[in-house]
């Protein structure tokens, strides 16, 4: 039997998320097998897969905020909003030349913080039951609404002239929801030269980095970490009796004993280190939010 864990690939450019996920059954023997968060094919970086019952785990980290680096085009918008589209606008190299670091900077900071997003038009929301992306594909005009989001940092690494086009190569902290394609089309905009992004590359999701994850072609070989260990990288851990595990593994309530909890939801250990599950206060009792599978070997 496949035991169940959180496993973190660093997807390579040109692969979709279900192909890693396809791969990740393949070299695992099973299908279970899902992820907490797609990267476009053109994105590489941290994708974090959950595998037999630590599936279940993946609804607590989809929403985690996530760090990604890119490169920023100034100097020309697509349909797109990343390489991959057609060139809609381009600005000429005089506009280009004469953008400051100061107006930069501005537009940057403009970006920065809580911000209303008008996702890209080609990202996976659903209109009307049916992927935006698909409908702009099928020749339709799509409008999303605007969300609020949180960028908690939008840095500057450097920058470079690339023929008539401005590249800024920056980092970015966000919280889940954001399109940095998106970053990258209202920053040309408000510059008046049009932007878009040509490399992008996730590093971060929650508690899990980008230098624990394994190579797609080392999956052969890939450890997974524990459902417990993962779960105590994105919230406290709570150590429970191997009574109260039982209690809470059978729907039971530990009675007023919310003042136990240090968060909203917190991970269930038992023991000998399994996790029992996902705690949260019913009240002044502290319940199961959801169980973990009881065989985890």
């Amino acid at each position: 039997m496949v035991s169940p864990g959180i496993l973190l690939i660093d997807k390579p450019g040109g692969l979709t998320s279900h192909d890693v996920v396809a791969r990740t059954r393949r070299a695992f023997g099973t299908r279970k097998v899902g992820h907490a968060g797609t990267l476009d094919p053109m994105a590489t970086g941290l994708l974090v897969l959950g595998i037999e019952g630590a599936t279940r785990l993946l609804t607590y980290i989809v929403g985690a905020d996530k760090t990604y680096t890119a490169t920023i085009r100034l100097g020309a918008a697509t349909t797109t909003d990343d390489a991959e589209g057609e060139t809609v606008s381009a600005a000429t190299p005089d506009a280009v030349d004469v953008l400051t670091a100061a107006q930069i900077a501005h537009g940057i900071a403009d970006l920065t913080g809580a911000i209303s997003q008008v996702p890209s038009s080609v990202s996976a929301i659903k209109v009307d039951g049916r992927r935006a992306y698909d409908r702009v594909r099928a020749g339709e005009e799509v409008e999303l609404a605007a969300r609020q989001v949180t960028i908690a940092r939008f840095d500057l690494l450097g920058q470079r002239r690339v023929d008539d086009a401005l590249d800024l190569d920056v980092i970015i902290d966000c919280s889940s929801g954001t399109y940095i394609r998106a970053l990258a089309r209202d920053l040309g905009a408000a510059l008046g030269v049009g932007g878009h992004l040509t490399a992008l590359r996730r590093t971060r999701v929650g508690g899990f980095e980008i230098a624990d994850a394994h190579a797609i072609d080392e999956l052969d070989a890939a450890t997974t970490l524990s459902p417990a260990a993962a779960a105590a990288r994105i919230m406290p851990a709570l150590i429970v009796s191997a009574d109260e595990a039982r209690d809470l593994r059978h729907g039971k309530r530990l009675q007023g004993q919310a003042d136990r909890l240090t968060a909203s939801e917190v991970a269930g250990i038992d023991p000998d280190g399994t996790l029992v599950g996902i705690l949260e206060a019913r009240g002044r009792d502290i319940k199961s939010a959801m169980n973990m599978p009881e065989v985890q070997e």
